[in-house]
This record gives C-alpha cells, structure tokens and sequence, in this order.
C-alpha cells in the first residue's frame, strides 16, 4: 500500500510555532500526518532527537507506533536491525532517533532531553507531566486530541506566544476509505435525535471541543489559589498503588464555598512513603479522611502520629456523599490537573438505552473519591446511623 500525501499533511507543515496544538475529529489524519513529518526531520537531519509519548505503553503500541511502523514500511525507510523493540527506539543511518514512551514512566518524564516532543491523545495525560517534558524539549512541540471537553492545551499552552492551533476533520484525510466516511457521515444524520449524536458529531466529525453527557459533578470551577482567610475542613486520602494512584486533597471552606487544592497523586506508594509525603506538607494533627477499604494503612499512618480517619460508608454513601457536594460551589486550584481531569470526565452510567442509571461509572475518580469521604465525614448534617459503617462502598 502507497503512503498518501493528504490535505492534513500540508496542513500541519505549515505551522511555525514552537508548539503545535493539533485538535481534531475522528479520522482526522492527525497522527498519520505529524509522524511523516518527523520521520521525515529525522532522516534528514542527522542527529535528532525525538520522544513520542502517550499514556500507556499498551496505547502507544494500538496507536502511534504502529502507525509509526507502518509509515515507515509504506515510505521504504524501515530496516529491522534499526528498531529495538525493548527499548521502543528506532535509529536512523545518521544517528537521528525516534523514542516511544509513556507519561507513566516517571524516570522519563524528568530524564534526558530531546529536540522534538510530540504527545499523542495529549488529553489523556496531567499537565504536570506535560510541563516536565516540554521545559526539556528545545525545537518542537506537537500536542494532538479529539476535543471531548477543554482541557490545558486550551486552558494553559495556547495562552503562550509560541504556540499556534489547528482543527483538523475527516475530510483532510484523502487516505480514509469510503466506508467509514459513511460511519462517520452517519452521525451527522443523527445530530438532531439526541444530545449524544448532537456532540458526537460536532467533537469527532467536526473537531469541536463538546461536552460530555452526564457529568456527575459540575458545579465547579478554577481558581488560582485557596485564600488566605479560607478555614481548613479536612485533608482526604484515597489509598491506591499499581494501577491507581494514592492521593490527597486538602477542602477549605471561604463564604460557603468549598476551596480544593490537590496535593498528592501517584502511584506505587507505600504507606511509610505516604507519611513521608504527609510530612512535607505539614499536616501536623489536622484531621485526613482517609479510605475506609485499607484499615491496616490507616492504622500504620495513625501510628507515624497522624490523626487519620477512616472515612464513614455504607449503602448509598457514594450517592450521599455526591449529593453534600453538590451542595457547594466548589473552587479547584489551577494546579489541580488530575482532579480537574476527573471532574471532566467522572459520568453517571447509563442503561442500554442511554437513560442514566443513577449510579457513577468507578472509573476517574481516586482524588474525586478523597473529596468525597470529607463530604460524608466532615459536611454531613445527618445523622451518621441512619446510613454509615464502617466497610467497603
């Protein structure tokens, strides 16, 4: 199959700012455009470095590597004896090189430097490790996304002199086939039927930043900071550690709203390490909610001296402690990214038929659920018998 030189491609070649945000719907080309791109600098220039980063190894392998394998194929520039499939890197005769890693790998994020940065699905990833990346890339940086909500490429990376935006569709993509023109086509047909086809279309047809449907929490917006007359409530910890990550939130309460600042949020922490963390923010004696699910962490933090609560579940505490935040308008600092990520994307199930269940999807919510436990322990007004114990919810 011949490599195609589509409309996308010369799009992207255009822009000349240092940072290159790339938003665009489905099968936009979007990745197949900016990889031809490199590979293209690398082949040339000799001596170049550049990281291909995503969220996950497992991501990276279904996505741009393989795009990247297959562009190189198509190109005739690929030679075996080049790629290292232990170490995702692929050289080239002139010592340029091209590294694929994900924003999990910690050592990586803060590690060597490199010439050129490009983040695939950049939405998917804090801007925290944005940033350690991009203070150590030189030349370029490349950020692509499908637009389902705004996040800091808006917020955070166009505010910058540097930086330029394109959108990009299915139509400047020459090299789709007829068919999932079609699929996509379809949507659009549907638009007017319903909320979901509404912002499916406009996010993944038309490039648009949309709105996720059933948003659990939405009554909360940045700030820049937690006042300084703003009282301490309460500190929150959702234990995790190879999957999910360990985190802390601080709540203040200013004027009857809840200011929230997040403090903590990694994974592969023992608990003498969490106490270590603890330490560092000078918690002291002030009150931590922490997940009622791990009593034998909470009692090894309590004996590091720290005055740590197993936060009060039982049926329905997840919907309860829903319910007393929403009660708020709650103030998240800029600095926030993970929380801010989850509050975007934490939805309400929904049944076969798209009708909400009532019930939040367990998934995007460890320092969501931190919050929550100082919800139920700390701005509950009823009666902690009537629905609290001690146990796993």
């Amino acid at each position: 199959m011949a490599f195609k030189y589509t409309t996308a491609i010369k799009k992207l070649r255009k822009l000349k700012a240092r940072k290159k945000v790339v938003q665009g719907g489905t099968s936009a080309g979007k990745t197949f455009g900016i990889l031809p791109i490199l590979i293209d600098k690398a082949a040339k220039q000799s001596g170049l470095e550049i990281s291909v980063v995503s969220e996950t190894i497992p991501h990276l392998r279904r996505g741009a590597i393989k795009d990247f394998l297959k562009i190189m194929h198509e190109t005739n520039r690929y030679f075996e004896a080049n790629w290292n499939r232990t170490l995702l890197t692929y050289r080239f005769a002139n010592d340029s090189y091209v590294e694929f890693f994900s924003a999990e790998q910690e050592s990586k994020l803060r590690g060597a430097r490199r010439n050129i940065l490009y983040i695939n699905e950049a939405n998917n990833i804090s801007f925290e490790s944005y940033h350690q990346l991009a203070i150590r890339t030189s030349d370029d940086i490349w950020l692509d996304f499908n637009p389902t909500s705004e996040f800091w490429a808006h917020t955070e990376v166009l505010k910058d002199d540097d930086s330029e935006h394109i959108i990009l569709t299915y139509k400047d993509n020459e090299a789709l086939p007829e068919n999932i023109i079609k699929d996509i086509e379809s949507a659009r047909d549907k638009a007017d039927t319903s909320a979901y086809w509404k912002n499916w279309w406009s996010v993944y047809g038309l490039g648009q930043i949309g709105n996720l449907q059933g948003v659990v929490i939405d009554n909360w917006q940045q700030c820049e900071g937690i006042p300084l007359d703003a009282k301490l409530v309460a500190y929150g910890t959702d234990f995790g550690f190879t999957n999910d990550p360990t985190t802390l939130i601080a709540v203040y309460k200013q004027e009857g709203k809840l200011w929230v600042d997040e403090l903590l949020y990694r994974t592969n922490m023992t608990n003498s390490e969490i106490g270590n963390f603890y330490k560092t923010q000078n918690i002291g004696r002030a009150e931590i909610i922490c997940d009622s699910a791990e009593p034998k962490s909470i009692e090894e933090l309590r004996r590091q001296g720290f005055n740590v609560h197993p936060a009060m579940k039982g049926p329905d505490s997840i919907k309860i402690g829903i319910d007393i935040l929403k009660r708020y308008e709650i103030m998240v600092t800029k600095r926030s990214t993970n929380l801010i990520k989850e509050l975007r994307s934490y939805l309400w199930e929904t049944d076969r038929d798209g009708k909400l269940t009532g019930k939040p999807i367990d998934h995007n919510n460890h320092a969501i659920d931190a919050l929550r436990y100082i919800g139920l322990n700390k701005l509950n007004n009823r009666p902690a018998g009537k629905y609290a114990t001690i146990g796993i919810s």
